[in-house]
């Protein structure tokens, strides 16, 4: 058997989280089309997924073996010695812990990124924002934001946190606090740390506005259907597991 799990808007399409599917020696694209047939109204349009195996990012051609999992993502929001704290985390998160973290004597500069919910977007107004995450990929796709940033500032150190489920306006989601010897060194790993971690970290952010909600994919912002609001929801914000 495979485990199959889905995130953000697929999980709401399906109504689910994971399946288990007895589909060994097929292909990824094999695995998405029989969630398809158990969930009609899961996105077909295979462009504006990718697929993970095993937690690395996937081909649709690769194939599965028992016991592997599958993680089938729409577009995200947008370790070496030098990593020294990577957080998925539901959390409120401080930036003087990431910094603190980084410092070391020989560091002449500390760079901090902090990201914080605006209260607009898209020309509406922004009541709060909920993130989910693929926890386990996050974490690692974080190290190897860290891996490609100390090859080019060796002597760099970075921390990166990222927050999950229902975040206020004013609240802080992502924090990336890069140590160097020099500021303009410090500058750029910081600025290459938030945007790589825009382009592949698995964390996916949803929009609530007084028009509805939306998943942000990308640059494009899709419809969410209905749900509960989290904060009279039960159970654990942020990681759902519908039945």
């Amino acid at each position: 058997m495979i485990t199959a799990r889905l995130f953000a808007r697929l999980r709401e399409q399906a109504g689910r989280t994971t399946e288990e599917l007895d589909l060994a020696g097929a292909s990824v694209a094999d695995v998405y089309s029989a969630l398809r047939e158990r969930h009609p109204a899961l996105e077909a349009n295979l462009s504006l997924i990718q697929p993970a195996l095993n937690e690395s990012f996937a081909q649709w051609t690769d194939s599965v073996k028992d016991g592997d999992e599958i993680a089938f993502i729409p577009p995200v929001s947008g370790g070496s010695e030098g990593g020294v704290l990577f957080e998925v985390t539901s959390e409120v998160l401080d930036a003087r812990r990431l910094e603190a973290a980084v410092a070391h004597a020989g560091a002449g500069a500390i760079c901090t990124f902090t990201g914080i919910v605006r209260d607009n977007s898209r020309g509406e107004e922004v009541t709060h924002l909920e993130y989910e995450a693929y926890a386990e990929m996050a974490e690692k796709q974080m190290r190897v934001i860290a891996d490609e940033i100390a090859e080019r500032w060796p002597e760099a150190r970075i921390a990166i946190a990222h927050r999950t489920g229902f975040l206020e306006i004013g609240e802080a989601s992502v924090v990336v606090a890069v140590s160097c010897p020099h500021r303009a060194e410090a500058i750029d790993a910081c600025r290459r740390g938030i945007d790589r971690l825009k382009e592949s970290v698995p964390i996916w952010k949803k929009e609530f506005a007084r028009s509805g909600a939306v998943w942000i994919e990308g640059t494009q912002a899709r419809e969410a259907p209905p749900a509960a609001d989290p904060r009279t929801a039960s159970g654990p914000v942020g990681t759902p597991d519908l039945p």
